[in-house]
């Protein structure tokens, strides 16, 4: 070992003494070039090399420049290589020897050349004019001998550090060596080969990647497992470890020379977990030692947990999503929406009509079950797909198929090798197949055992074909969203049944009449049915009575409360009672429903109305209302006021009377009666829908179908949130020689006379064949008048559709039907009125009664008495 150290001491000595000759020779090139270039540049060298003697300007200069500076020469030469200076005034006028044309061409140029006074250093440079023409050139030399004389003094120095440099190193090496001789435990040369071979192959045979890494970043080692796993290549040991092509995570990981345990970095097609710790913490080089150890299936884990995570969030916001309605279209729509993108790129939901009627699914007639597409949703706007509302055609997987609990889903991994499917229809088939589907998962819709359509899942841009997997999980979704459409085909259901009982209580058409021209429509509510109800009732001398009313709330209560209050309101009317009247009674009949329903641990009821009489022969309305909107009043000349009508207390309440209000109505107003759900919404004030009202039926003279129609359409663009009953009539007037009245007096011979003018009349209007009839009620009514009433009597006879006798006296007695006994002398005159009058009645008025009869016009005496 110390014969090693020696030869390597003589070594640095030599190397030290060649280094200092070739360190003078580099400073004596920067010596001559650095002189020669500040004396071409210096100011009026250029001009002095053109002019015509250039030695006399230059050679002073050039000598002081040489002495300051010592160096071996300085020489200034024109651009054909002669001289015009040098320190032998002999040489003036030869020619240089060395590269000068080399310099001319391409600039300053050092060299060591055979110079006149011996081996030098030396550098050439052109003296360059103000256009950048070389004017001459400027050589500058330093001789050999005398770069050397300035090495050869350090020579001692050198050999003497040699000397003891080699004194140092014997004994550090000998301390050195008593050092490894403790460290190895006296290991020898051999054992110590043995353990590194040893290490060496432990190192390389472990399943887990080590890197070693430098403070500088750089890659020291890598075992055979380190490269397979990153790829490094052959050559990677030495680079830096961003030069390797590794994952952008993974390099900036490896370089940042920070503590890491188990970090996540992807190398390729692998997930590698990553740990640093730094070496010199362990007495040994600053730098870092890296272990590698392939998670691909620890990721493979973790994808299959993150998928069950994404299902689990999906089945959440199809709890959230699916269901917010109670419509059956809304609600496989819904299903269709949460399942893309999420788990298949489009899915179509096909439903049994009679589910969307709210009704359940009988069992197939045929090859194949008839469904109706409900639902389309899809990733990409172009899809094969047939719309909503079109019939498609399933082939049953099993013999039962649709309407039973026993259905199962059938799954198709590859579309185009599935037989089955593509010979159910080939034209669609190829279709899908065109677009790119590749895969498809059909489940079927089952609520309490019952199957109501089918959820199909296709896939496309997802290469993955559906598994077992996306089985149970399209089965828990599909299973969650069938409870939500049966829900709502049972709504459906209940709600149809509930319309149709609705309608079943409201007027199925108009009474005839002459007295008004009427529209009506009827919206119910988008929620449920309610107990908004309207009617028009014909009622005696040309007269005509309008109802709207509303009952709170919705659903089969309501409609069945309506029907009742309806009905009352119609058996009140053939009473003839006045409006204030006839709400007073409603009211009370009311009071006594709640009555029941609290007995019965029932809602109370709340309800309005408003009961509208209009007379035709005097162009007259009464109207009173309880709690219900007042009336519109559309005059002929277009102008739209609301009359001002008590409003009185909602039915049901009691205790207050009602007010009747009389109002003039010229021929061919119309009035708008309606419920609070035209006007009153919760995004609108009553008043700002009063006013809609009014600009909806202002300035325009419409029929009461077109009324009808413009209201709704401004007042009503959406289906409403609360029934709705809109009631149009526009009046007519009785002409005045369609009628005649006359007076009576308390006589029974002025009977007589009524016939005969009686007759008279009918005679002019061609009524003869009603004369007969007319004469026998007329003797009856009015003998009964002079009998039992008091005065004044008047008779008046009405031609409308039906003509009418009316005969009113100031008595408030009201006569009785009754049979007569074989020894009564009276009582058979009401009931011949009865058989030979279609109709009868009696009427209260302020100042007494009227008793009234109507006969149909063109027919045979009724009862078959003639």
């Amino acid at each position: 070992m110390l014969g090693i150290v020696v030869l390597l001491d003589a070594a640095a000595v030599v190397a030290l003494v060649v280094q200092g000759r070739r360190d003078s020779m580099s400073a004596a090139r920067a010596q001559s070039l650095s002189v020669a270039e500040t004396f071409a540049h210096a100011p009026g060298v250029a001009a002095a090399l053109d002019s015509k003697d250039p030695t006399a300007a230059l050679q002073p200069r050039a000598e002081e420049i040489r002495q300051s500076t010592d160096v071996e020469y300085v020489i200034v030469a024109g651009t054909d290589g002669i001289r015009y200076t040098h320190p032998d005034i002999a040489l003036i006028g030869k020619q240089i020897p060395g590269p000068f044309k080399e310099a001319l061409e391409h600039g300053p140029v050092t060299r060591t050349v055979d110079a006149s006074r011996g081996k030098a250093v030396s550098s050439a440079v052109p003296v360059p004019r103000r256009d950048g023409t070389p004017a001459g050139l400027v050589a500058v030399g330093i001789k050999v001998a005398a770069v050397n004389k300035l090495a050869y003094p350090s020579i001692p120095l050198t050999v003497g550090a040699g000397v003891a440099a080699l004194a140092l190193t014997t004994a550090g090496a000998a301390l050195v060596s008593r050092r490894l001789s403790r460290q190895t435990r006296g290991l020898g040369p051999a054992e110590m080969t043995r353990m590194y071979e040893h290490h060496d192959a432990v190192l390389h045979a472990v399943r887990e990647g080590v890197l070693i890494i430098g403070a500088d970043h750089r890659l020291l080692l890598a075992n055979d497992e380190a490269r397979r796993l990153l790829g490094l290549p052959p050559d990677a040991e030495g680079r830096a470890v961003t030069d390797l092509g590794l994952a952008s995570g993974t390099a900036e990981l490896l370089a940042s020379g920070q503590v890491a345990t188990d970090e996540l970095r992807p190398a390729g097609d692998r997930l590698l977990a990553v740990n640093l710790r730094p070496t010199e913490e362990r007495g040994g080089q600053p730098g870092m030692v890296a272990t590698l150890r392939d998670t691909t299936e620890l990721r493979a884990l973790t994808g299959r947990a993150e998928t069950v995570r994404e299902r689990l969030t999906l089945l959440y916001r199809a709890g959230a999503l699916i269901g917010t309605t109670l419509d059956v279209t809304t609600t496989a729509q819904e299903l269709a929406d949460v399942a893309v993108p999420g788990f298949a790129d489009s899915v179509t939901v096909d439903l049994a009509d009679a589910v969307l009627r709210g009704g359940e699914p009988g069992p197939p007639t045929g090859d194949t079950l008839e469904l109706r597409r409900t639902a389309v949703r899809s990733a990409t706007e172009d899809h094969p797909f047939h719309p909503a509302g079109h019939v498609v055609g399933h082939v049953p997987t099993t013999a039962e198929g649709l309407g039973t609990g026993v259905g199962h889903t059938w799954i198709v991994s590859d579309l185009a090798a599935s037989r089955q499917w593509c010979e159910s229809d080939p034209e669609q088939a190829a279709r899908v197949l065109e677009y790119g589907y590749h895969s498809l998962l059909s489940v079927p819709l089952r609520a309490r055992g019952v199957i109501l359509g089918i959820a199909n899942f296709w896939r496309a841009h997802n290469e993955e074909p559906f598994d077992l997997d996306d089985l149970s999980f399209a089965e828990e979704l599909v299973a969650r969203a069938a409870v939500s459409v049966d829900n709502a085909r049972r709504y459906t259901r209940e709600h149809e049944m509930a319309v149709t009982l609705q309608r079943s209580l409201l007027p199925r058409g108009l009474p005839e009449q002459n007295a008004l021209d009427v529209a009506y429509r009827y919206l119910p509510a988008q929620a449920g049915v309610g107990g908004d109800w309207f009617d028009v009732i014909p009622l005696s001398g040309a007269r005509v009575a309008l109802v709207v009313g509303d009952v709170v709330g919705h659903g089969l209560h309501a409609a069945a409360t309506m029907g009742r209050l309806r009905t009352t309101v119609l058996n009140f009317s053939t009473l003839d009672l006045a409006p204030d009247e006839l709400l007073g009674h409603l009211d009370e009949l009311v009071v006594r429903m709640d009555q029941d329903e609290e007995s019965d641990g029932g809602a109370i009821t709340g309800a309005t109305c408003l009961y509208a009489i209009y007379d035709a022969v005097t162009g007259r309305c009464t109207v009173a209302r309880a709690g219900h909107p007042g009336p519109a009043l559309v005059l002929p000349d277009g102008t739209v006021g609301f009359p001002e009508i008590p409003a009185g207390l909602p039915l049901g309440i009691g205790g207050m009377p009602f007010e009747m209000t009389e109002l003039d109505v010229p021929e061919g107003s119309r009035l708008v009666l309606y419920t609070d759900g035209l006007v009153e919404r919760r995004d609108r004030d009553i008043d700002d829908g009063l006013d809609l009202l009014r600009r909806s039926l202002a300035d325009r003279d419409r029929t009461p179908e077109e009324t009808c129609d413009d209201v709704l359409e401004a007042l009503l663009p959406s289906r409403p949130g609360d029934d709705v009953a809109l009631l149009v009539a526009r009046t007519r007037t009785l002409d005045p020689s369609r009628r005649v009245e006359w007076d009576v007096p308390p006589d029974p011979a002025a009977v007589a006379g009524i016939r005969k003018q009686a007759m008279r009349w009918l005679s002019d209007r061609g009524l003869e064949e009603e004369g007969f009839v007319t004469e026998l009620i007329l003797s009856e009514l009015v003998t009964n008048a002079i009998r039992y009433g008091s005065g004044p009597i008047t008779v008046r006879l009405l031609h409308d559709r039906a003509l009418t006798c009316e005969v009113s006296d100031c008595s408030s007695t009201s006569p009785h039907l009754r049979y007569a006994t074989t020894t009564d002398e009276g009582g058979r005159g009401l009931f011949l009125v009865a058989q030979f009058a279609e109709r009868w009645g009696t009427r209260y008025t302020d100042r007494g009664k009227v008793i009234w009869s109507e006969q149909a016009l063109g027919g045979p005496p009724p009862g078959g008495l003639l």
